[in-house]
């Protein structure tokens, strides 16, 4: 892959990112590039007329999304070819009563989503996007807004006041210090449902404060995703875990217009970093019920079609992976030290914390040698606990082959994550190979 290939890529992912400050942009994002490049949405509610070659994608609770590209052969006897990931990432999300007014400030009140690393939303210019819903027509109606504009901060405590900090360590409470500063009282009141209201109404919506429903609003770092480095080599971005990996897996569906006989698809689920238990999450029958209904349209309709079909299939779960820590090494599994820069990491954990065996091990490095990429290795170090993806779940609710692996990052879990800007391009160019 040329140079350039490397760096429109790695543009086109920040560009992502930045359009994704929560899972219902992200989401809006994928199917706005589906809908550019020609795919259909269908609607889950809604009898589906389907033929070999189409390109569809369905969506579920506004934040997660699937897109196939039909196959030219029966599927009962080419199968799925898939790649699943996640469109949620830990942040903090505003709880139903949210104001706070306290020692002359007013407040939002915020639930912790997912293992956030607190104290790297400290000290940041943050502002509110996600979905508002409103009554309208006598029903219920979702609106995204995103404020884009400084709005909320959580201020750390002065060195003077909290001396051991750099000793002992930053100790935070999530209920009594991680609620973020809106304004002060002396300024004037403001009211919450009025905020809301009024950012509908920048969007075209109208609305009074009573429409207003329920919402789902996720706080997020205003600063834009950058590359950085003595040769432009990182990039530095929110939610790289895991929209990095949404972005590579709807890159590579959407590269080439050849038809395919198998037929591909990606699903990008909500929920995976607390748990995948919703009605969209991995651990629903979303993917399992569209894989049914895709197998009664395209298979010779025998009984055992479904069945066939997973058996002649395969899953890549892509969820971004730990890179060596420069300056933490030692906790790292010495033989099992993924660098960025480097390509594709293939995750393994005997106790199926990840999905990977010896045979979908396999299947996945032969497609790296394919595309012409050297894969890497992780396991966590045996003394310490492993984390957990899509691949599992996925794998259990199907049983269907699946390898999970991932591109290496640093600083997982921040509010500004850390990858490297050629890793992009070798796994679109893997995940290529699968579609193939």
């Amino acid at each position: 892959m040329s140079p350039t290939d490397t760096d429109a890529l790695a543009k086109d992912l920040l560009d992502y990112i930045d359009a994704s400050p929560t899972p219902y942009h992200a989401v809006r994002e994928t199917a706005r590039r589906l809908t550019q490049a020609g795919y259909r949405a269908l609607d889950e509610r809604e009898p589906w007329t389907l033929k070999p070659g189409e390109r569809v994608f369905v969506t579920r609770g506004d934040t997660s999304i699937a897109a196939f590209q039909l196959g030219t052969a029966p599927v009962d006897r080419a199968g799925f070819r898939l790649v699943g990931s996640h469109t949620d990432s830990p942040n903090l999300r505003l709880k139903p009563n949210a104001t706070v007014t306290k020692n002359g400030y007013q407040q939002l009140g915020v639930e912790i989503y997912g293992g956030v690393l607190l104290h790297t939303w400290t000290d940041r210019d943050l502002s509110l996007a996600g979905r508002i819903m409103v009554m309208a027509g006598g029903k219920p109606q979702g609106h995204l807004v995103d404020f884009r504009r400084p709005l909320l901060r959580v201020p750390n405590l002065a060195i003077h006041l909290n001396r051991g900090v750099n000793t002992d360590g930053l100790k935070l409470n999530a209920q009594d210090h991680m609620v973020p500063v809106l304004g002060l009282e002396s300024a004037g009141a403001v009211d919450l449902r009025a905020l809301l209201v009024a950012e509908l109404a920048k969007g075209g919506v109208k609305a009074e404060a009573g429409d207003i429903l329920g919402y789902d609003l996720c706080l997020y770092d205003l600063q834009p995703s950058i590359r950085s480095g003595a040769h432009g080599e990182f990039l530095h971005a929110p939610r790289l875990d895991n929209l990095a990996s949404c972005h590579a897996a709807l890159s590579a569906l959407l590269s080439g217009n050849e038809k395919r006989e198998a037929t591909s698809g990606v699903v990008l689920f909500d929920h995976e970093e607390v748990g995948s238990r919703s009605a969209q999450g991995a651990a629903s029958p979303f993917l399992r019920t569209l894989l049914e209904r895709f197998t009664l349209a395209l298979s010779d309709g025998k009984p055992d079609s479904f069945h066939r079909a997973i058996a002649n299939s395969f899953l890549v779960s892509a969820d971004m992976a730990h890179a060596v820590h420069p300056n933490y090494a030692s906790l790292h599994e010495p033989k099992h030290q993924p660098h960025m820069g480097a390509g594709p990491v293939i995750k393994s954990n005997v106790n199926q914390s990840y999905a990977t065996d010896g045979e979908t091990w396999a299947y996945f490095t032969s497609l790296c040698r394919e595309a012409g990429v050297t894969p890497q290795h992780f396991v966590t170090r045996t003394d310490l606990g492993c984390g957990s993806t899509i691949g599992p779940i996925s794998a259990g609710q199907l049983g269907i082959r699946t390898v999970d692996v991932g591109n290496p990052m640093l600083s997982m879990h921040s509010i500004r994550e850390m990858a490297c800007a050629t890793d992009v391009a070798q796994m679109v160019a893997v995940l290529r190979q699968l579609f193939k």
